[in-house]
């Protein structure tokens, strides 16, 4: 029988053990170890770490412990200021679009105003409906201007005459040679049907006064109906004329 080692007597140790695993070519517990190591390697360094980092703090004088407070607690201000900045820049910015979205909507309000009665837009609302009927053509421009003036007197913000020409300020009425009635240069012939926008039940009682439109048409020979209606529609407009002398006056 051969003789026995004296190595093969020892008991092995357990870093024997363990380099012996790892030199044994395709050994799990080969693997097992080295990611062991790899473990243990890994939170030694982190440990290493955190503890540097401890040492220069636990070594640091009460002036740098301060000094440093005092640094963060600056930073931490001057981000808190510029927070409140921008909070506040936010804010303006807010506030200014809607100071601009409110002027834009009073401007847009003021705009259809005007354009109404500058006769610049369609307009639709209460009014009256008048037709006035001329079988003799004794109706001329002062009967038909008494009318006029009697609806803007009584608040007609709209008027029309014959679905064609759309009464503003500087409306012009002439008799035509021919008959008919001549107004901003087109010529309109009887029955003479106008349409005017306003309180239709204030509108009605105007022009029925004693020696009045209604009285002026019928002395004439004419006769006037006045319908008064929820709804009415102006639809004729005008275009923009610019002034030749008047310019706006400029105020702060």
């Amino acid at each position: 029988m051969p003789e026995m080692s004296d190595d093969m007597d020892e008991p092995q140790t357990g870093r024997q053990r363990l380099l012996a695993a790892l030199t044994r070519p395709g050994s799990r517990g080969q693997l097992t170890a080295a990611i062991l190591l790899a473990v243990v390697g890994f939170a030694g360094v982190v440990q290493v770490q955190s503890t540097e980092e401890n040492d220069v703090y636990a070594g640091a004088r009460q002036e740098d412990l301060i000094q440093l407070l005092n640094s963060l607690g600056l930073a931490s201000q001057r981000a808190e200021n510029e927070i409140a900045e921008l909070e506040q820049t936010r804010s303006s910015l807010r506030n200014n679009t809607d100071s601009r979205r409110a002027a834009l909507e009073q401007a847009r309000q003021e705009a259809n105003v005007l354009g109404i009665l500058a006769g610049t837009l369609p307009a639709v609302g209460p009014g009256v409906l008048i037709t006035v009927e001329d079988p003799t053509g004794g109706v001329g421009t002062n009967q038909l201007l008494d009318g006029l003036e009697e609806l803007r007197d009584a608040g007609a913000e709209a008027i029309e005459i014959n679905d064609t020409v759309r009464v503003v300020a500087q409306t012009s009425l002439q008799q035509g040679d021919d008959g008919g009635i001549v107004v901003d240069g087109q010529l309109l012939t009887p029955p003479y049907t106008i349409e005017a926008i306003g309180d239709s039940h204030t509108l009605a009682d105007s022009l029925d006064i004693p020696g009045g439109f209604t009285d002026g048409i019928e002395e004439v020979g004419g006769n006037v109906v006045v319908k008064e209606l929820t709804t009415v529609e102006v639809t004729t407009t005008r275009d923009p004329t610019q002034p030749e002398y008047a310019e706006p006056v400029e105020t702060e």
